[in-house]
This record gives structure tokens, sequence and C-alpha cells, in this order.
């Protein structure tokens, strides 16, 4: 009787329909989550995966970060009936405001503090939101500053360690027939508040304190840090058309040997040392140099996985993010894609070291510099006021007093209005 009860329940689970979770991720990793998803089905036949917006004939695929946060939002904000998204694979500064708005359930009971200590700890104090956690973390990211180590060992100069230090050996260096002495990101997009806020934290300053919501973009400090990076234009140390490149310009520039210093995300590691680099073998990082007197910040990025508070499937929902967040599948795209893992013991895993030889490093970086952008529910708006006023003061549309005088009025009146 056991044995055909146990064959009834068999069949029953086999003819049953299965569930299905979807979520959405920049184009460029579409390919490589499809190992990954073949693998979770493999081993949850009652789950499938539904990566949505890949459709060849769908124009809506989303090209990048900022793209993906459009489609949430407006998916979030139409508030009819199911929401399209169950798992919601997120950027690191997207927690606050999906948290705030309640478009994220809070998974602080679904996981064990001893699973948790085996992530970076950056990587999950970031998915925490008013002492509640929304997200578990899938891959980490930091910027980074690289450095030419075959041409400082031509002029028989140390890595920078200051912003003075990186002027004095990109002009050098530059007489001697260099291109470029330091290339960033100055496009008018979230990639120059990254670059930014790290220069910023750099001389001592501060954007906005999370705690007291006190706002220091028209405080000494960071006129600073705008004259620094204007002066690298007015100088030549950087091309003029820095205001309009993001990631991928620079690293290209980087990459064909025309620059010093690069200021950029880890990724670039691999590009830099294809076969086919002119610099392969030649590079370094080392964190972001800093004003004499004060240390280095390495802002932090990242993506992992929250639950949608709408899906009516939460549990197996938790089941996937437990599968795509384990030490196995980070392994897969570490190896396959490039990106950073947020468990720790992938860092010393020797194939993984092998490959990237300069993880240890990156793992010190991650440790001791990181900086989270401010965790607020305004984080989307605040970054927009900022944006606006740093790149009409580097183009010199406005003095850099004027314009940075106004991006900290407009950010004390958005938080006023929360």
């Amino acid at each position: 009787m056991t044995t055909f009860l146990v064959a009834i329940a068999l069949i029953f689970i086999l003819l049953r329909k299965p569930v299905t979770l979807s979520f959405v991720v920049p184009n460029r990793e579409a390919e490589q989550w499809q190992p990954l998803i073949e693998e979770f089905h493999s081993k949850n036949r009652d789950i499938r995966i539904n990566l949505t917006n890949f459709s060849q004939t769908n124009p809506e695929k989303p090209e990048n970060t900022d793209q993906v946060k459009e489609l949430y939002t407006a998916a979030f904000q139409k508030k009819r009936g199911k929401l399209p998204y169950d798992l919601i694979y997120q950027d690191i500064a997207w927690v606050p405001t999906f948290a705030e708005a309640g478009w994220l359930r809070d998974i602080s009971d679904w996981i064990s503090k001893e699973e948790l200590d085996k992530f970076l700890r950056s990587e999950v104090e970031a998915g925490r939101y008013q002492g509640k956690l929304y997200r578990i973390p899938f891959r980490t990211d930091v910027g980074v500053l690289y450095y030419r180590k075959d041409l400082l060992e031509r002029v028989k100069e140390n890595p920078p360690e200051t912003f003075d230090d990186l002027i004095r050996i990109s002009q050098n260096l530059q007489k001697q027939g260099i291109a470029w002495g330091y290339l960033w990101q100055g496009s008018r997009s979230e990639a120059i508040t990254a670059m930014f806020y790290e220069v910023l934290h750099g001389y001592g300053g501060f954007w906005i304190d999370p705690k007291t919501r006190v706002v220091g973009l028209d405080r000494p400090e960071a006129l600073k840090a705008v004259e620094f990076l204007h002066n690298t234009i007015m100088e030549g140390i950087s091309p003029k058309g820095v205001t309009s490149y993001r990631e991928d310009e620079t690293r290209s520039l980087f990459t064909e040997g025309k620059a010093v210093f690069l200021r950029n995300w880890p990724d670039v590691w691999v590009q830099a040392n294809a076969a086919d680099s002119f610099i392969r073998g030649k590079i370094d990082i080392k964190p972001m140099v800093h004003a004499a007197g004060y240390s280095s910040g390495a802002c932090k990025g990242g993506w992992g996985f929250g639950i949608a508070q709408t899906t009516k499937h939460p549990k197996q929902a938790w089941k996937a993010i437990q599968f795509f967040t384990s030490a196995a599948a980070q392994r897969h795209f570490v190896l396959t894609m490039s990106f950073v893992p947020s468990r720790r013991t992938l860092f010393i895993d020797p194939q993984i070291i092998d490959k990237y030889s300069h993880y240890p490093k990156l793992l010190e970086i991650i440790d001791e510099y990181s900086i989270l952008r401010p965790p607020i529910p305004e984080y989307g708006q605040a970054s927009d006021i900022l944006q606006q006023y740093l790149w009409n003061a580097l183009m010199g549309q406005q003095n850099p007093q004027a314009a940075m005088k106004a991006a900290a009025e407009q950010t004390r009146k958005l938080l006023a209005n929360g």
C-alpha cells in the first residue's frame, strides 16, 4: 500500500504544472545565465526560470544597468495585477529605493548568520535597509585605479598614493610620448557619480550622511574634488572628451596603451590581459589616490537577488536565490564572465587565482577601502542632481563653486520633501 501511495505521489508531482519564476538581467549577461538556469531546471523540475525581455524580436532588451532599473520601475509603478517579476536582480544602489517603496520582501529570517558570514561583509550590509535584509549578493564590484607598471618602472616611480603623485607622474610620462596621464568617467550618468564619490572621499569630503541627511556638496572638500578633475582636463592630463566617456571608452583607450592611469571596475583586468591586448602583463591595480592626510575610497558596486513583494511563489523564489548565489554558481560566472564573486572563499580558490592573479589585492581593496553610495530612498534623484551640476562644472557651463552650491541646495530640497 505504501509503495502504491508513493507511486501516486510521484505521478502527481510529474504531472503538476511547474511554477514559473521570472527576472531580468542586463543583456550582456543573458547568454551566460543559460547554463545556470538549465542546471537549476535539472535539479528543480517543479520550477521553471523565465529570463524576460530577451527574445530576438523584443525591442526592450535592457543593454545596461539604467535600462534594467527603468524596466523594474515601470512595472512596479503600474500596480495593476501580478507584476511580471518574481526575483529582483538588482544593483547595489537600488535597495533603499525599492525597499522603501514596498517592492521587496523582507528576507531577514530566511538566512542564518553563519551563511551570511560566508559573503563579503560590505555586500551583506549593502543589502540591508533600516535593519532589515532585502538582498542576497551574487557578484560584487568596486572602483580601482589601474596603472601601467612598466611605465612606472621606466621612470623609477612607485605607484601613486596622492592626487599630486598621480599628476606629477602623468606629466612626466606624457613628456615621453604617452598620450594621456589619467582616464576617468565623465559622462552624465551613474558612471560620473561613482567616479566622483571616490575623489570626494579622497579629499575627506562626503556627499550625503544617511543618518543625519546632511549634505556636503558645497563644502571645501567637494570643491577641491571638482577642481582636481577640472584641472586634469585643462592641463591636458585627461582628454577633453572625457566628459562624454563611460567605462567602455576609457577602457578602450587604456588597453590601446594610450594612458598611464585609469579609474574603472575590475572587469577591465580581463580585457587588458587578453591575448591581443597591447598592455597584457603590464598593468596592476591599487586603491584610488587621495589627498595627503586622508584615505582612499573604492566605490562599491555589485548585483544581488531580492524577492518581489507581490510574487505568489516566495518559497520557490528563495530556492532559486539559494542556488544562484551559491559558491558553484558564482564560480561559473567568475570563470566565464570575469565578474567578481561575493563569497569570500572564491577569492582564494586556486583555479580562480591562477586565472586572475590580482584577486588577493582586489579582496584587500574591497575589505579596506569600500565606500557605499548613500543608502537613502531618494538615491536615484540625488544622483541625477549631482550628475547635472558636476557635469556643468566640468564642462565650464558653471563655475565649480556655483555648480556645487546649486547641487547642494537642490539635494537638500529633495531630502526635505522626501
